[in-house]
């Protein structure tokens, strides 16, 4: 008998089981960041059921393929985390977990993957600046990255951030050993610590440290390489759209994951051609035995940087390989006069992660939504090249998506891409020559990605519908649901989803704006 209960726990806790156990420890499942999950037994199905009498929650008896609904806060723009038995997600503030933050504060939540208890939560002070640097009531938005017992993120306050997967219950590890003064904020009475608070283990301001001037929202979900966390510094404008405060800070940086200090910055100089903010997250690949750190830069161009720091005098840097102008000529000019940047037809930076896959590199160019719709571009670039490749190095360009802030998701088994853009309609396309297959309007904005996974592709919009589609040449429907409606004061109010699901050991996670739902098969294990 015991050895049949060592069995079962071993294989409850196995991570990497084809089919079963698969976690989502970072945003894209991998350093490609390919929207992707080799999973299986997904429903193809849901039904979020009716509101249960006197509360804000489902009555799940009246459910279909619905596991668990995790109370979120008002605003959740975070992606999902799913490693090492533990579920992780940003939002905001309005449903506090503790009496002691009250008010607009930026939370990353823990809970327990298989009971779905709260474990722990980082509070995050808002930037005394206010809403040029830290707008308000969007809560924490980087997606965190987990190694081992390490969660790696963003926070609002344009730091990057090393925490312990377990939180303080397990003791304060150190170096950093004032959370007490931190989950405050700067010059207000220390805060009682309990086991439920995040337990910091080393922080690294980019404000401070490489004089980053975050526009409206710090939001990079690291990337870590060996022994590197790289980061989009989020560097960018002023409220009054025409100043970059700080043109000289890089766009990315390497820091050490152990000790948090600065290791590298890029070299490329994107500061002064910054056209509104900075909102992409580093993806990375090897090509032809070099690893490649691939960011979407603020003016508009795709960079690739060496992944290995070099030295040039004091400092050391992250070397420009190649990069790539996303935005066709016509978008930056027309009759030889610079378009602006705020026509619709005008050009973009881009929003999006570009994704590895294959030697190379996709990814759509697209704007703050407030910016509202326009022209948009999806490229699909071979990363083996150095230089400028944007004249010699496009594997395929597709101009009918409109602004993006998607990244794209590849079967890779079926070789079909899927994306969507801002204005609301999903896309299939040949990964390899940019055939275009179907589209699909939403009818909603979508913010998030698509996710493919067991066959199917899964997308929800700001309207709080999710579409499930077959993922295959031809259009087929599967099912469509409003994810959570219901759960909203008044009868027609609908939760958005500005987020992108994720799928990990056999289920499927969608958060909207005020919930985190967790779908899986009745029958599954």
């Amino acid at each position: 008998m015991n050895r049949l209960l060592w069995l079962a726990g071993l294989l409850g806790s196995c991570v990497g089981w084809p089919g079963w156990a698969q976690d989502w420890p970072q945003w894209g499942r991998t350093s490609a960041r390919n929207m992707y999950a080799p999973v299986r037994d997904l429903p193809a199905r849901f039904d979020p059921g009716q509101l249960k009498s006197g509360s804000d929650g489902p009555d799940l008896s009246t459910a279909r393929n619905v596991r668990r609904v995790l109370k979120l806060g008002s605003q959740t723009y975070g992606n999902v985390t799913v490693a090492g038995g533990k579920i992780f997600i940003g939002t905001n503030n309005e449903h506090p977990r503790n009496p002691q933050h009250q008010g607009d504060r930026s939370i990353l939540l823990c809970f327990d993957e298989r009971t779905g208890e709260f474990l722990w939560q980082l509070v995050v002070p808002k930037l005394a600046s206010g809403k040029a640097n830290d707008w308000e009531q969007i809560g924490l938005v980087s997606s965190p990255t987990v190694e081992g017992q390490r969660l790696y993120l963003v926070t609002t306050r344009c730091e990057i951030m090393c925490l312990d997967t377990e939180g303080l219950a397990n003791g304060n590890d150190g170096p950093f050993l004032d959370e007490a003064q931190y989950i405050v904020g700067p010059g207000q009475p220390k805060a009682e610590l309990t086991p439920q608070d995040a337990d910091i283990i080393w922080v690294f301001d980019m404000r401070d440290e490489v004089g980053a001037f975050p526009h409206n929202a710090a939001n990079c979900s690291v990337l870590v390489v060996g022994d590197l966390v790289y980061a989009c510094t989020s560097n960018g404008q002023d409220w009054t759209h025409a100043n970059v405060p700080a043109p000289l800070a890089p766009s990315v940086v390497a820091v050490d994951k152990r000790t948090g200090q600065l290791r590298a910055e890029d070299d490329a100089g994107i500061g002064p051609r910054i056209f509104h903010g900075q909102w992409s997250s580093p993806s990375s690949g090897q090509v032809n035995g070099q690893t490649l750190i691939f960011f979407g830069g603020g003016d508009g161009w795709l960079y690739a940087f060496d992944a290995k720091p070099v030295r040039r005098g004091d400092s050391s840097y992250l070397k420009t390989v190649w990069k790539y102008d996303c935005n066709p000529p016509e978008y930056r000019f027309r009759n030889g006069t610079p378009v602006k940047y705020s026509e619709p037809d005008g050009p973009s930076e881009i929003i999006a992660t570009p994704i590895f896959y294959k030697n190379r590199v996709y990814v759509a160019i697209g704007q703050d939504p407030e910016q509202g719709e326009g022209a948009g571009h999806l490229v699909c670039v071979d990363a083996t090249g150095s230089g400028d490749l944007t004249r010699t190095h496009t594997v395929w360009s597709f101009k009918q998506i409109h602004r993006s802030l998607s990244t794209v998701a590849i079967d890779e088994e079926r070789n079909l891409l899927f994306t969507a853009d801002l204005s609301g309609f999903v896309y299939c396309l040949d990964a390899d020559t940019g055939q275009l297959y179907w589209t699909h309007d939403m009818k909603a904005h979508i913010w998030g990605s698509a996710l493919v996974a067991d066959g199917k592709v899964y997308c929800g919009d700001e309207d709080g519908d999710v579409v499930v589609f077959a993922s295959s040449k031809q259009k087929q429907i599967l099912s469509a649901a409003t994810v959570d409606g219901r759960l909203q004061d008044g009868p027609n109010l609908h939760a958005p989803i500005y987020s992108t699901p994720v799928a990990a050991n056999g289920a499927l996670y969608i958060a909207t704006s005020t919930h985190l739902w967790v779908f899986a098969e009745a029958s599954g294990r």
